[in-house]
């Protein structure tokens, strides 16, 4: 049983009955607003206010970033939502199926393998939809790569669905080559639904402020440092006690 305050339970409930219930579709309207909510659910920051000198934007929507290309070109793009050290968030939204919203595009992308009925937010999935969210990641690992070399790569990838799913990718080494599906292929998913679960919301709330608790190579360091404090602790102890 959840041993969260009543009043965050409903908070986290009123959220997710206030973006689950949408058709979706409406990405640019609503991404910003849906993260900011997810901010207050989580209790973290909600981003800054922009500057003009991206330099010093390091929390903030609509991070501006320069793309260079192999002929000496350049072009301009933004990311959705960037925290520095922290990660990078590209945010979709897709429709549901049969919706009146819906363009036809996008319809037969989703509808083959989604019914109308089924609520966003809950645990769904689709080729057509895995297919929007792989192209999803691959828009974030550009704008990391479009970063500046002193910001270094980000250990965090969020590909955001709004309203409906997270998928998490990290990759601890600094080197942004190496971006796999986080925890693993099973948990990397966090529907809407999820949020409920508190240990679900916590691995959000560090990837916004301490993602680096989450390096698994520093959890499993720090495991080894303690189970040999607690050897050295007995050992310690039965030499006392062959001392006496």
């Amino acid at each position: 049983m959840s041993s969260s305050p009543p009043n965050l339970r409903a908070d986290v409930e009123s959220f997710i009955a206030r973006w689950s219930g949408g058709d979706g579709g409406q990405e640019r309207a609503n991404y910003a607003l849906f993260l900011s909510e997810l901010c207050d659910v989580l209790g973290v920051p909600r981003p800054d206010q922009a500057s003009h000198n991206a330099a010093t934007n390091a929390y903030v929507f609509e991070r501006a970033v320069t793309f260079r290309e192999p002929d000496g070109s350049t072009a301009s793009g933004r990311i959705d939502l960037y925290k520095r050290g922290c990660f990078v968030l590209e945010a979709k939204q897709s429709r549901r199926p049969g919706s009146a919203k819906a363009v036809p595009e996008q319809g037969d992308l989703l509808a083959a393998e989604q019914i109308e009925s089924t609520p966003r937010g809950k645990r769904t999935l689709s080729h057509g939809w895995d297919v929007l969210m792989m192209s999803a990641r691959r828009q974030a690992e550009d704008y990391a790569k479009a970063l500046p070399v002193s910001e270094g790569w980000p250990p965090f990838l969020i590909v955001c669905d709004v309203g409906h799913c997270f998928e998490i990718y990290a990759d601890f080494s600094g080197q942004g080559k190496n971006y796999a599906q986080f925890p693993d292929r099973q948990g990397f998913r966090i529907f809407l639904e999820d949020l409920r679960d508190e240990n679900t919301r916590e691995r959000l709330r560090l990837i916004w402020l301490d993602p680096q608790k989450l390096d698994p190579t520093k959890i499993a360091a720090k495991a080894t440092r303690e189970v040999a404090e607690r050897l050295a602790k007995v050992s310690k102890h039965l030499e006392e006690l062959k001392g006496r």
